[in-house]
């Protein structure tokens, strides 16, 4: 999508749809709608709003047919309650056009504030609610038709805001790369084929991808990924995007988990709970979206993705309960159950992560428990660390970019329920606590480098549309990621 700044006005702007925002109550309701009338005429505008019990509230749109002096085709209203936050309201804006907008190709949109900061959010906004997956569909009417974006009363000091446009492109466009992965079948994006995809989203920009076959990754000793690989007929990836500027000024490592398909191996999921399996990869979609926005922005920050992916399938020789494996890292692991296989998977990524690469941060995101969803629902993701700086720091990048976490607690007094009697560790540990039992477990694999655990399972794949996301994949952690990079410079 092209998006560009104008110093003109929302009743001068021939785009096919102009997006206006209106805040709600009667005084600033009122307000704002005289002053459209003003352009389009008395009456125009105030009986539609009536009829449609349009009150400027924050969920409310109100598309009308532009009249009067004003040149646009269409004129859309766009709520946004007691809201004053103009980035957050620049992003709602962007966000609604694009949704709306199914059969305009054009847009303009009236900003209450021209801020660096407001037009990266409209121009993410924009980006991301333009997003329609329709790979698979014969009928290409859905497809989002909106192509150009402009931005209006921008001032003659342009300086600082054209960067901030291609700034949020690039951050939206890493989430989009994401989605369109969680979306696809799993027929089709199998272990190989996202490695395929790293590889030629990592040509595009310039980047070094390594890819690790099964040979290499026995080599290197992953056994626990291994073993949840046994079950299929596909064989597992582990995929290292690099992305290294001049002189970089820290160096952090994101680890995602890649489960391209997860039937629960031999303790098999029920089969509702196994149609959006797909999605257990959505880690590594995110891990590999940050990594390729950091790259789009050219970050002062050395970054690596890193992906350990198979699928945990039922065949022949699929791992079972009581199985005992040794680890990368040297642990032997009893299993307990094959349908907690994500953890297995990133424990030897994360110790291969931290002994060659030596991050000063390690960042992991999985889909890694349904305890987590059950903690926290749907819309919000748990954050693990025992560094309060890191946190902070990570939950103040987040609030920015709207996306929900909540830190909880490494608390070591559940330590003991991992312990076996016949092996190191038991890779769950029982019923309660779970998500918590599940991060304690990934940071025996940590080599004690500074390292947060980011459970996304619940907002990672929807099965409805809610505020910034969207149903289906989300692409959620991306924009938090890239924020929390651009506050290491």
């Amino acid at each position: 999508m092209r998006i560009s700044l104008s110093k003109g006005t929302w009743d001068e702007s021939t785009a096919d749809i102009v997006a206006i925002a209106v805040g709600s109550g009667k005084t600033r309701l009122g307000r704002a709608l005289s002053r459209i009338e003003a352009v389009t005429g008395k009456g125009s505008i105030k009986p539609l709003a009536s009829d449609e019990r349009f009150e400027g509230k924050r969920s409310q749109t109100l598309k009308v047919a532009a009249v009067g002096k004003a040149k646009a085709r269409w004129l859309l209203l766009v709520g946004i309650g007691e809201e004053k936050d103009a980035e957050k309201i620049a992003w709602k804006l962007g966000r609604a056009v694009a949704a709306v907008a199914r059969a305009q190709k054009s847009a303009a949109i009236e900003l209450p504030e021209v801020t660096p900061e407001s037009v990266r959010a409209v121009s993410q906004g924009l980006v991301s609610g333009n997003y329609h997956y329709t790979e698979y569909k014969t009928d290409k009417s859905e497809s989002p038709a909106l192509t150009s974006a402009v931005l209006l009363d921008a001032p003659k000091d342009t300086r600082g805001l054209t960067s901030a446009i291609r700034t949020g492109k690039a951050v939206a466009e890493s989430v989009n790369f994401a989605r369109d992965l969680v979306n696809a079948p799993p027929n089709d994006l199998t272990p190989l084929t996202l490695a395929r995809a790293a590889t030629r989203e990592s040509k595009k920009l310039g980047l070094s991808c390594r890819i690790f076959n099964k040979a290499r990754i026995e080599k290197e000793g992953m056994n626990l990924l291994l073993a949840v690989n046994k079950g299929s007929a596909i064989e597992p990836r582990v995929i290292h995007v690099i992305y290294k500027p001049a002189r970089p000024k820290k160096k952090v490592v994101f680890v995602g988990k890649g489960l391209t398909f997860d039937s629960g191996g031999l303790c098999i999921k029920p089969g509702p709970s196994m149609i959006t399996m797909k999605c257990d990869m959505a880690g590594s979609a995110t891990t590999l979206g940050i990594v390729f926005a950091a790259a789009r922005l050219k970050l002062p920050i050395e970054v690596h993705a890193v992906v350990g992916s198979t699928e945990n399938m039922t065949g022949a020789k699929a791992y079972r309960p009581g199985d005992i494996y040794k680890s990368l890292e040297g642990k032997t692991v009893e299993v307990i159950n094959t349908d907690a296989e994500g953890r297995l998977v990133l424990a030897d990524v994360l110790t291969w992560a931290a002994r060659k690469l030596k991050p000063d941060l390690m960042i992991d995101h999985a889909t890694l428990t349904g305890a987590c969803m059950v903690a926290l629902g749907p819309y919000r993701a748990a954050l693990y660390t025992d560094d309060d700086a890191l946190a902070s720091a990570y939950l103040d990048a987040a609030g920015t970019e709207g996306e929900a976490f909540w830190r909880m607690p490494l608390d070591s007094e559940l330590r003991s329920m991992l312990k076996s009697p016949i092996a190191d560790l038991k890779h769950i540990g029982g019923r309660y606590g779970g998500s918590i039992t599940a991060a304690l477990f990934l940071k025996e694999f940590t080599e004690e480098t500074t390292w947060m655990h980011l459970d996304i399972a619940g907002p990672a794949f929807l099965e409805r549309a809610h505020r910034r996301m969207p149903k289906g994949g989300t692409g959620f952690g991306v924009a938090t990621g890239v924020r929390f990079l651009e506050g290491l410079q």
